[in-house]
């Protein structure tokens, strides 16, 4: 559940999460990237790297498939975790959502986006979509700073 950051509007990354986001946009750049997120009560402990399988063109575009969403489930619930929300990368635009990204939110989840720029990962936003599903909301998130190398995971497929 996303209880806890949705009525803050808040997400904390964990330690080595954002690096771990910033890290799969830039290697997958110039396509987008995507994963799943998963924690507990609005903090990120654990990324779940998912491939990006749109056919509309990964540079613009990305697709969480019904058998990764599943996937990230399982991870999630191998962690003792709960999925917490997307995050996904904008080759060479800002981090803010798109029309696409309004038409294939879900009001429950958090939405992370990473610039990348040229390559290199910038700016990181969290967005929240409004129940109404009319527009996201910018969220706060926290921890994006922190690069100690603790004990939070990547997971990969």
């Amino acid at each position: 559940m996303l209880e806890g950051a949705a009525l803050n509007h808040a997400l904390t990354l964990g330690s080595d999460v954002a690096v771990a986001i910033r890290r799969h946009g830039e290697e997958t750049f110039p396509h987008e990237c995507c994963g799943a997120m998963v924690g507990r009560d609005g903090v990120v402990t654990a990324v779940v790297a998912l491939p990006n399988t749109t056919e509309e063109g990964p540079r613009r575009r990305f697709l969480v498939r019904p058998s990764d969403y599943r996937l990230a489930e399982q991870r999630a619930g191998e962690l003792g975790a709960d999925l917490l929300g997307f995050y996904h990368s904008h080759p060479d635009h800002p981090a803010r959502p798109s029309q696409y990204d309004l038409d294939h939110a879900w009001p429950t989840f958090a939405y992370v986006i990473v610039a990348v720029a040229a390559g290199a990962a910038t700016d990181m936003t969290v967005w929240y979509l409004k129940d109404d599903r009319t527009t996201f909301e910018k969220g706060d998130l926290h921890g994006d700073q922190n690069s100690d190398s603790d004990s939070a995971a990547a997971v990969h497929r």
